[in-house]
């Protein structure tokens, strides 16, 4: 869908903000920027401070430091009722007393708008939320669906400057979720709205966003777009949050005649060419081998891991194995399902590592060795 160029939207300046609980410190020094019109997400566990930022920048929580801008303006002793943003809740937070018609103009009677403003941009925002069919509804005869069509209509009737999303489809079920995630996506992109959305669900932060940033601890552990973070993670942690991840720890890189080898605990001997130059020399190395990156041969006296099949799940397009190595460390495979039988269990195999897409990491995984790794959280 193309975007249609909103004529006011702000860009969101965040600068060494500070959040504490009496001595218990929730943020202690994070920065941030995000685009004018960007859909951006923070991604975390439960915990690491996403929600708490989001309601910094919404004014429901006190900002200990730091300064937070809405393009130029500082907005830390702003009332967020001037703040001139759209929120949509996870619990809908719609007024269950009221039509669905009083809901969406609600904050627009509230700006004090004629009338006749009132009922255009009201009956504008239920068609493009595809529940104007409802307007005279009470929310408990619609469906969590139709309920969410509406706090959102509601929150993009305003026309605010920011649109703010707190985990606004977890009360959904899992079909019901994909499709909202699609409608949130394609109504923000036809509007421009700039809009931070917060999720712990990795495929919802994945399929809505131009830019993630993945949280943990209250720290921002890397910023970019779900193809980087999800192909080049900046370090362990995001490379086991994002998506499924075996993880090797222990073993060891070296150089050998000026190429970049990683050698298994199993003796396998794998060559990298994308080693950042800082990191080739001898060390311990963790490597993250998401279960598409592991190739998988039947022929178990060719080269490779050596490995057995303890169990596999046929899904359709694609085959799940799960196998332990010779060092005991238990991994899972996905294969394109073939025409042929399904590997069994017990069946000796050998794994070979597509070493394009496999992650490296240093010993404490605190940082990714190979090159491509692109963190905007890094220039913020």
């Amino acid at each position: 869908m193309e975007r249609k160029k909103k004529t006011v939207s702000d860009n969101i300046s965040i600068r060494h903000a500070l959040k504490k609980y009496g001595d218990n410190v929730i943020i202690p020094d994070l920065n941030l920027e995000i685009k004018e019109g960007e859909f951006f997400t923070l991604l975390g566990p439960s915990g690491c401070g996403k929600t708490t930022l989001l309601r910094m920048i919404a004014g429901f929580n006190s900002i200990e430091g730091g300064d937070f801008y809405f393009s130029d303006r500082r907005i830390n002793d702003l009332d967020p009722a001037k703040r001139n943003i759209g929120m949509v809740f996870q619990n809908y937070a719609i007024f269950p007393h009221m039509t669905v018609r009083k809901n969406v103009e609600f904050g627009l009677k509230n700006k004090k708008l004629p009338k006749e403003k009132i009922a255009q941009q009201t009956d504008k925002f239920m068609k493009l939320m595809h529940v104007d069919e409802y307007a005279d509804r009470l929310p408990e005869r619609l469906s969590g669906g139709q309920q969410q069509r509406v706090a959102l209509a509601r929150a993009l009737c305003i026309e605010p400057d920011v649109l703010l999303f707190d985990e606004p489809l977890s009360n959904l079920d899992a079909k019901l979720r994909v499709e909202m995630r699609t409608v949130i996506k394609n109504i923000q992109h036809s509007v421009n709205i700039t809009t931070v959305y917060v999720t712990h669900d990795q495929e919802e932060a994945m399929a809505v966003s131009d830019r993630i940033a993945v949280m943990n601890a209250g720290v921002i552990q890397h910023v970019g777009t779900p193809k980087n973070i999800y192909q080049r993670p900046a370090n362990l942690f995001v490379s086991t949050f994002i998506g499924r991840s075996n993880v090797l720890k222990g073993e060891k890189l070296v150089v050998e005649n000026g190429r970049t080898c990683v050698i298994t605990k199993s003796g396998y001997k794998a060559e990298f060419t994308n080693v950042q130059p800082a990191y080739q020399k001898d060390q311990e190395v963790i490597l993250s081998v998401r279960p598409e990156e592991f190739l998988l041969s039947k022929d178990a006296a060719g080269p490779g891991i050596s490995a057995t099949v303890d169990d596999c799940v046929f899904l359709g397009l694609n085959t799940h194995y799960f196998v332990h190595l010779e060092s005991g460390e238990e991994v899972e495979i996905i294969q394109e399902s073939s025409i042929d039988s399904i590997i069994q269990p017990g069946t000796q195999i050998k794994l070979t590592l597509n070493t394009d897409k496999v992650n490296v990491f240093t010993a404490d995984g605190s940082a990714n060795i190979l090159t491509g790794v692109c963190n905007d959280c890094a220039n913020a």
